[in-house]
């Protein structure tokens, strides 16, 4: 039986995790009741537990009965604080939580791929780590992991890594979208705080006015990405955020912005920093005013390796036909800390179309969206999926 008729078996099981954990989405590194979910879902498996300790992780080992390499499977866990609504199936129970990227998913299939892998763990030659991560979503999880030792829980790095991210739009139910080299961008965030003298909105020349300065630097930072940076190793830079003054007339003494910075190479990703605080100060400097930066380096570039990419495109074309394989064209500009496996194992990230079958993709609410709605009707193919990938990266075709 191949991994897709059997996780089409395991579907009702699916469906009921992946309710379960939607009903009580949990945030950042803490996240006790997911992590009880994922131990009874993946309990009397023949796996290696190992729990995280600064963090709710699950680190799972199955060994395949004969020697070979280490695959790794990511999942990650997290919700996010948006209070959910719309017409779901399901819905959170938690005001103001809500797993609106998808986490509940993603979580479900990886505990539907320990199953089927393990179902044929006597044909499997090598290992497979399966990593529940929590904290995706700002907290750097994946890194925590790394550091704990996640990466070489099975005595040895693994050769590959892969991770499944659902989208509720843009791609058709069950498309698959991946493509070699940046998948993702790198995210840095910068606080700028422009200190100068308050005053009587009538006599400006008697105070220095930081609300302008820092209008200046706003624009300026734009300036910066299309003068700065090669057009074709994009940048986006977006000002989010800016907090000035009380009322009409009073020069207000300090001015605050805060900035998200995105980038698609590692080059440009180490520039920005040094490029973007020296402009903001010198605006600063240039009208006489105090600046303070705080700038945040976050996630890397998520890039996937050009062979995993081509590997994945082959199973699905394989497993599940032309039709459900896309090459994507540029990256998506979000971002992504499987990035940080990525530096350090060949890593394909791959996308996932669970928008719902009577819903037009371009016009759904996106990942992230308090109405974001993902079809319970990709479980079976994301579980089959992670497993397929393994299998195969270990060389066991189960189609």
């Amino acid at each position: 039986m191949s991994f897709r008729e059997s996780a089409a078996d395991m579907r009702d099981e699916l469906v009921r995790l992946r309710h379960a954990l939607h009903r009580e989405p949990e945030l950042g590194l803490d996240l006790p009741r997911t992590q009880e979910k994922v131990l009874e879902a993946i309990s009397g498996l023949p796996l290696e537990v190992r729990l995280g300790e600064r963090l709710s992780s699950v680190t799972a080992v199955l060994r395949g009965a004969r020697p070979g390499p280490t695959v790794l499977l990511r999942g990650d866990m997290d919700a996010l604080p948006v209070s959910e609504r719309g017409g779901a199936a399901v819905t959170s129970q938690l005001e103001g939580r809500m797993h609106a990227c998808g986490h509940d998913l993603h979580t479900t299939m990886l505990a539907g791929a320990a199953h089927l892998l393990a179902a044929g763990r006597d044909r499997l030659a090598g290992n497979v780590v399966f990593m529940f991560q929590p904290g995706e979503e700002g907290y750097g999880g994946a890194k925590i992991m790394i550091d704990e030792g996640t990466l070489d829980a099975a005595g040895e790095r693994p050769v590959a890594a892969y991770a499944l991210h659902v989208v509720s739009s843009m791609l058709p139910q069950g498309m698959f979208y991946t493509r070699g080299g940046p998948m993702m961008s790198a995210v840095d965030d910068m606080i700028v705080t422009v200190r100068g003298v308050g005053g009587h909105g009538s006599a400006p020349h008697r105070a220095k006015d930081p609300i302008p300065a820092a209008c200046e630097m706003v624009t300026a930072l734009q300036t910066m990405v299309t003068r700065g940076f090669d057009v074709f190793d994009p940048v986006v830079v977006t000002v989010g955020s800016f907090h000035s003054g009380t009322v009409n007339n009073v020069i207000p003494e300090e001015a605050r912005f805060e900035v998200t910075i995105r980038s698609f190479s590692r080059a440009a990703h180490e520039r920005l920093q040094e490029r973007a605080v020296a402009l903001v100060k010198g605006i600063g400097a240039a009208h006489g005013l105090d600046v303070e930066t705080e700038y945040r380096v976050n996630y890397p570039v998520t890039v996937n390796s050009d062979a995993e990419a081509d590997f994945v495109a082959g199973a699905v074309r394989e497993v599940y036909g032309e039709e459900r394989f896309r090459r994507a064209p540029h990256p998506f500009t979000g971002s992504e800390d499987f990035s940080y496996v990525c530096d350090q194992v060949p890593s394909a990230f791959v996308a996932l179309g669970a928008c719902l079958t009577d819903a037009d993709p371009e016009k759904a609410a996106y990942n992230h969206a308090p109405d974001a709605v993902f079809d319970d009707a990709v479980l079976p193919d994301g579980a089959a999926f992670y497993a397929e990938l393994a299998a195969r990266r270990l060389g066991l075709s189960a189609v």
